[in-house]
C-alpha cells in the first residue's frame, strides 16, 4: 500500500471519527412501545422538537440536553446537575398521552449555566401532536393525527401528514411535503416552500418568498416581501405579494383565481380552452391569441369571457406588466 493510499485513508478515518463524535447521543431514552400513544405534547424552552411516525414496537422518547455556552459536550453529571439546580423537566405516559415539558426553574437567572433540552418523540403513525418551543425547529413526519405547533426562534419541516395541520413560527422558514388536510402555515421572517399538498392550504409570510408545486385543493399564499412562484396547482388560488415578482401555472382552475402583486411582473399560465371570466389589469399586459373571447381587449386592461365564461381570474398589478401564455 503506497504513502499516497495511505494518507487518504488517514483523512477519511478522522473525518468518519469526527462526524460521529458530533452527532450527538441521548441523555435519556424513554420506551414507550406498549403506551398506545396517541397524542403527543412537547414544550422546551431552548430546544428543538421532533415527531416521527413509527411501528408500535419502535415507540420511544429521546430527551437531548447541550450546553448552551458554546460547550455542548457536557458531561453526564454535569448536565444532571444543571437540570437538578435550575430546569422543571417533567415526562409522563398515561392513558396514550405523552406529555414532555423542560423549562427553566422560577428565578433561574444563571445564564452560563444554562443548557438546551430537545425531544425527539418516535411514536405510533395515528397520534396527533402539540409542540411548543421557544428557541429551536420543529420537525413533524409520518404522523396521522391533528398537528398543531409554533416556535418563536426556528424553521418548520411537516412531510407525509395525513391530517390538518395549524404550524406558525416567528423567525424561520416552513417546509411542507406530502399532506392531505387543511394546512395553516405563517412566518413572520423566513420563506414558505410548498409541494404535494391536497386540501385548503392558507400560508403566509412577512420577510420572504413562497414557492409551491403539485398543489391540489385552495391555495392562500400571501407575502410582505418575497416572490410567488406556483408550479402545477389545480383548484383555486389567491396570491398577493406587495414587492416581488409572480409565476403561475395552473393546469386547472376549480372556481377562482385572484393574484394581487403591488410592484412586480405576474407570468401567468392559464388553461385557455376552459371558460373562464378575466378580469385583467397590470401596466401592461401580453396576451396570446385568444379564440372565443367576449370582451374589451386593452394595453392595460382585459375583461370579458372566454369560451362562454367559467371560473373567475382576476389578476391586479399595480406597478409591473403581466404576460399571459396558454398552458
Amino acid at each position: 500500500m503506497n504513502k499516497l493510499t495511505l494518507f487518504f485513508i488517514a483523512i477519511y478515518s478522522s473525518y468518519f471519527l469526527a462526524s460521529a463524535q458530533d452527532t450527538p447521543s441521548p441523555y435519556l431514552t424513554k420506551s414507550l412501545r406498549s403506551e398506545n400513544i396517541r397524542s403527543v405534547d412537547l414544550q422546551t424552552s431552548g430546544g428543538s422538537l421532533t415527531v416521527e411516525g413509527v411501528n408500535d414496537s419502535e415507540a420511544r422518547l429521546e430527551v437531548f440536553v447541550q450546553g448552551n455556552n458554546g460547550n455542548n459536550r457536557l458531561s453526564k453529571e454535569e448536565i444532571e446537575q444543571r437540570l437538578k439546580d435550575s430546569y422543571d423537566l417533567q415526562i409522563s405516559s398515561n392513558n396514550g398521552q405523552l406529555i414532555a415539558i423542560a423549562r427553566p426553574k422560577s428565578g433561574f437567572k444563571n445564564w452560563k449555566k444554562s443548557v438546551s433540552i430537545s425531544f425527539k418523540a418516535y411514536v405510533p403513525k395515528a397520534a396527533s401532536a402539540k409542540l411548543k418551543t421557544s428557541g429551536g425547529s420543529l420537525s413533524l413526519n409520518g404522523i396521522n393525527g391533528y398537528i398543531e405547533g409554533a416556535t418563536s426562534g426556528g424553521s418548520i419541516k411537516v412531510a407525509h401528514v395525513k391530517n390538518n395541520v395549524n404550524l406558525k413560527t416567528s423567525g424561520g422558514s416552513i417546509n411542507a411535503d406530502d399532506v392531505t388536510g387543511n394546512l395553516l402555515l405563517h412566518t413572520s421572517g423566513g420563506s414558505i416552500k410548498l409541494s404535494n399538498l391536497k386540501g385548503k392550504i392558507d400560508a403566509r409570510t412577512s420577510g420572504g418568498s413562497i414557492g409551491a408545486n403539485d398543489i391540489s385543493g385552495e391555495l392562500l399564499a400571501k407575502t410582505s416581501g418575497g416572490s410567488i412562484r406556483v408550479d402545477r396547482m389545480a383548484g383555486s388560488a389567491d396570491l398577493a405579494t406587495s414587492a416581488g415578482s409572480t409565476s403561475v401555472n395552473m393546469v386547472n382552475i376549480d372556481k377562482y383565481l385572484k393574484i394581487d402583486v403591488s410592484a412586480g411582473s405576474v407570468n401567468l399560465q392559464l388553461p385557455m380552452d376552459k371558460g373562464l371570466d378575466l378580469n385583467l389589469s397590470a401596466g401592461k399586459i401580453n396576451l396570446p391569441s385568444l379564440n372565443n373571447f367576449a370582451g374589451t381587449k386593452e394595453k392595460d386592461r382585459v375583461v370579458g369571457k372566454l369560451n362562454g365564461g367559467g371560473a373567475d381570474v382576476d389578476v391586479h398589478v399595480s406597478v409591473g406588466n403581466l404576460n399571459l401564455e396558454a398552458n
